[in-house]
């Protein structure tokens, strides 16, 4: 499934009621062949911004679905049953992100970065990945983006904008691994910096306004 048809699939979904979206987000259980609820929706999601799962998105874990976390598992380490538990779900929530998280990944991406290429916008989503996947940060994007003083945008209010169609794009991109940011942790922008602190981060490259640091 291609980049452009996953975003049409996020728009329609974001248009659904609050209740199928909060069975998204919500803990999940143990799904296997057969199984039919709405965390199979969440998990072929997933599965699909990835790249492993190319099928419609049917809420109906059969044998695409199956070969789909068989992949993923294979990949990420697991020893591969086609079964999504509870190491499967941990692995797959750090390296993918649900529809309403995308939603959350695109405004910080638009507006902290909206203003710079499309790498750098990317890498701005990639810096959020890099946080939830390491122990220093929140296991959620939810807590990384609102952890006190992380993002500018956040503490004035321009996370609340609405996304262009290319924030979406580019959070797909940092989800599915691109990295132009050489693992880093922390941007900013040396124009307008003030904070000794992050002056004094080993810095790794710079992409458009933004350095990037460990």
């Amino acid at each position: 499934m291609n980049k452009f048809k996953i975003y049409a699939i996020l728009l329609l979904f974001l248009l659904l009621n609050t209740t199928m979206i909060s069975s998204i987000v919500s803990a999940a259980p143990v799904l296997k062949s057969g199984s039919q609820t709405g965390d199979v929706w969440d998990l072929q999601y997933r599965l699909s911004t990835l790249g492993f799962y190319t099928q419609p998105l049917d809420g109906s874990y059969g044998v695409h679905t199956k070969a789909a976390v068989f992949k993923f598992q294979k990949k990420y380490g697991l020893s591969p049953d086609g079964i999504t538990g509870a190491r499967t779900w941990e692995l797959l929530k750090k390296h993918s992100l649900n529809i309403y998280e995308m939603d959350i990944l695109a405004k910080i991406i638009y507006s902290e970065a909206r203003g710079e290429a499309y790498k750098g916008q990317v890498a701005v989503g990639a810096v959020v990945m890099n946080r939830i996947q390491s122990n220093l940060f929140p296991n959620h994007i939810k807590g990384v983006v609102f952890q006190p003083g992380a993002f500018t945008a956040v503490d004035d209010g321009q996370y609340w904008l609405i996304p262009n169609r290319t924030a979406y794009l580019a959070a797909l991109d940092a989800v599915r691994g691109w990295d132009p940011t050489q693992n880093s942790l922390y941007y900013f922008n040396p124009d307008t910096a003030t904070s000794k602190w992050i002056w004094s981060r080993p810095q790794n490259l710079k992409i458009g306004k933004h350095i990037f640091t460990s």
